[in-house]
Parts: C-alpha cells; structure tokens; sequence
C-alpha cells in the first residue's frame, strides 16, 4: 500500500538529453566516463553519477556493461533527479522508468527542454518495485515501454495506479495496446486508416512456409509474398526484411538465430514520383504533431538512411510539410487520427506513418518511446526548432493542465 508523499530523496545526474546531445554533436565522452570509472574505483561515485557512467557506456555502443552498471546502480537507490533549468521549478514531474536498456524508457528529458519542470525519475524494478513513501510531485507519467521487459514493472505499476496520489498519466494498462500485434487489431476497423495484420509467427511455422508445408493464409488470413518480417521485440529496422518469395524467406532465416518473428504483408507505399515519405508524429493530449518526414527511395526508412541533410530539396518538403501541416495532412486524416488517439488512450505516444496509394493513413507502428527532439542542426534545419519547440510546449502544457495543487493534508512540494 502507498504511504503519503515524502520530500524526495532523489541523486542527481547529468541525464539523458545532455549526455545525448553530446554524443549527437561529436564531443568525446571517453574523459567523463574515464573520471567516473576513478570515482568508482575509489568508492566515491554517487548513485547519479553511477546512472550517467551506465549511459555513456551505452552511447558508446558498450550496452551489456551500461545495463550491469545501471542495474548495480538501481539496486541501491531509484530516485533521480534531472534539474529545471528555472532557478525555482514551476512543477514537479515523476517519471516512472523500468531498468531496461537507452531506449526503453520515453526520453522525456528532451520534450521537457527550455521548461521550468523538475524531472524525477523513478526507477520501478523487479526486486525493488514501488517504494512505500512515494517522493512529492505534481503529475507522474509512465515512461516505460511496451517490451517484454518492462511487462513486471508496469504491472506494478498498474496494480498501484488507483491508489495513486496524484494525476497519472500514460496509465501503464495501455501502454500495452501499442505491443505490434495488439495494435492492429485495435484500430482495424478505423475508417481512413490502413493497417496490415501484424501476427507472431515461430521459426516453426517460417520454416514450413518457406517449404511449402504450409500456407501463408494458415499464419493469419491477409498475409502473402511479398511480406515483411522482423524477429520479435526490435526495434530501429534491425532484422527487417522484405521477403518476396519463399526462397527469399528460405534466405533470411538461415542467416537469423531468432525463434519468433513478426510478419505482416507488404505495403507499397511509393508515391508518383516513386519515392517513399515515411512520417513520424507525435500525438500528445489527442492532437498531432509533425515530428518529421523522411523521403527516400527505399521502403524501409527512417530519418537517418534517409539522408536528408544531404538533399535540400528533400529538406524543402519537408519544411512545406511541417509548415501546413495542420491545414494538409492532419486535417485530410482528422478523423482517422481522432479515433486512433482514442482508441490507444494514451496522453502521449508516437506513431510512425504514411499515406498509401489510396490516400489512407497508412500506420507502421506506435509507441511511447521514440525519440523526439531539437538537436538537429538549425542552419541545416531551419525549419525544425520552431517546431520542436511547439511539440515541447504543448507536452509541458499538458502536464500543467493535469497537475493540481498539494493536498493540504499532505507534505508542501519542495518545488
């Protein structure tokens, strides 16, 4: 049972976003992790400082030490503290976060850039779980993801949430509607929107597929050649394949070592001019917003293999895009967004999309840990801070429209 709020006993860290944006912009970060390795060889370290050595291992492609010094570090403390840049923080935000890799969690550090909000977040683990002494805030989000990983934290989570103190949002029971098999049987039948059958096949069944045991139709009633196939629970393209024929499934498992596989039929998505236009929003309080659009001559896209620094005329369309973005696409696909938010439940999420060649809202996937932020280069992108800076402002917005005074029977927020 949750005890009433206490005054948080939080470390401080550098954090996610300005660690991030050093990595981003080329800063060598092999100093820094050099000198925490020392406060930790001497028994110095404090547990914030513990938390950031975890992340810098991870952004330097060193994973499997970043998660065993993050999971050392939350054994022995959960609460963290990223500072407002406001002398006196104007709200206090508990985010509560699984013990998973870089990004499992909502980044939110960076939809918080510029505010006056106070970040704390709470690591919710399988052994530790919820305190009983919640520490004071305002509003608390769920930032973990829908992955197999977090399925406890977020139970824990789930089974605390009515007794919650205050407003809770991305309430953890719907974080799992946006798990890739869920997700489609969820918003099928929306009007304007296409989204393919996305079903869980075992090697088993692939295997007999590529052999002619078995048909498609057998693993779920829409599925053909050419199919998409990806191993269960990547994310970033990693597996991501468009198999063809039964040979070219023969192909791709034998140079994959993975049991379970998600599959979906292929969607061409091409537009006139034979290019592809992936696009990412962000759907915060039931409204969208441009995040970016890819264009690319390649199906199987996302912002960076798109290259569009590289092309101004890429860069152009995608100014235009952002630019009449409310008035062009999100008022074509109103109604099909509308009830999307609706049906998903969250108060914030991410959708990756497309229009397909009937002008439908073509959706690939949603979830809540995608990144969105402002350190893309403003004289390459001038058109993207401002943006950026509208997503920011309506989250921040959002968690101001939740929040509510300190009861008066409890402690006064230290903010």
């Amino acid at each position: 049972m949750l005890h009433p709020l206490a005054a948080p006993d939080y470390a401080d860290r550098i954090g996610f976003a300005r660690l991030t944006r050093q990595a981003f912009e080329g800063v060598d970060l092999h100093p820094l992790r050099a000198h925490l390795l020392a406060r930790v060889a001497e028994g110095t370290a404090q547990a914030g400082e513990g938390l950031d050595l975890s992340l810098i291992a991870q952004l330097q492609g060193d994973k499997e030490a970043g998660l065993l010094i993050q999971s050392e570090v939350l054994s022995f403390h959960q609460l963290f503290r990223t500072p407002s840049s406001a002398p006196k923080p104007g709200l206090r935000l508990l985010a509560l976060a699984a013990d998973i890799d870089m990004g499992g969690n909502t980044p939110i550090e960076f939809l918080l850039e510029g505010s006056d909000i106070e970040l704390l977040t709470l690591y919710v683990t399988k052994t530790s779980g919820l305190p009983d002494t919640l520490p004071d805030h305002d509003v608390a989000i769920v930032v973990a993801s829908d992955s197999e990983e977090c399925r406890e934290p977020l139970a824990l989570i789930e089974k605390a949430a009515p007794r919650w103190p205050r407003p809770l949002l991305n309430r953890p029971e719907r974080i799992g509607n946006l798990d890739r098999d869920k997700l489609f049987r969820l918003l099928a039948d929306i009007p304007g929107l296409d989204i393919p059958v996305t079903a869980h096949a075992t090697r088993g069944q692939l295997i007999a597929l590529s052999e002619g045991r078995i048909a498609c139709n057998d693993i779920t009633g829409e599925l053909h050649f050419p199919m998409i196939a990806r191993p269960r629970g990547t994310h970033a393209g990693v597996g991501l394949a468009k198999l063809d024929d039964a040979a070219a499934l023969a192909a791709y498992l034998a140079a994959r070592e993975e049991q379970d596989f998600f599959v979906a039929r292929f969607v061409n998505y091409a537009g006139p001019d034979g290019l592809y236009r992936k696009i990412r929003l962000a759907m915060v309080d039931g409204k969208p917003y441009a995040c970016h659009m890819a264009i690319a001559d390649r199906w199987d896209i996302w912002y960076l293999n798109a290259y569009m620094a590289f092309s101004e005329e890429k860069r152009a369309e995608e100014a235009i895009f952002m630019q009449d973005f409310d008035n062009a696409f999100a008022t074509r696909h109103r109604g099909a967004l509308d009830e999307m938010s609706r049906r998903v439940g969250l108060d914030y999420f991410i959708v990756d999309c497309a229009e397909n060649q009937n002008g439908e809202l073509l959706v690939f996937e949603a979830d809540n840990t995608a990144v969105v932020h402002n350190m893309d280069s403003p004289v390459v992108f001038p058109y993207k801070p401002p943006q950026m800076r509208k997503i920011f402002a309506a989250f921040t917005a959002m968690l101001s429209r939740h929040a509510r005074p300190t009861d008066k029977s409890g402690l006064e927020s230290a903010a």
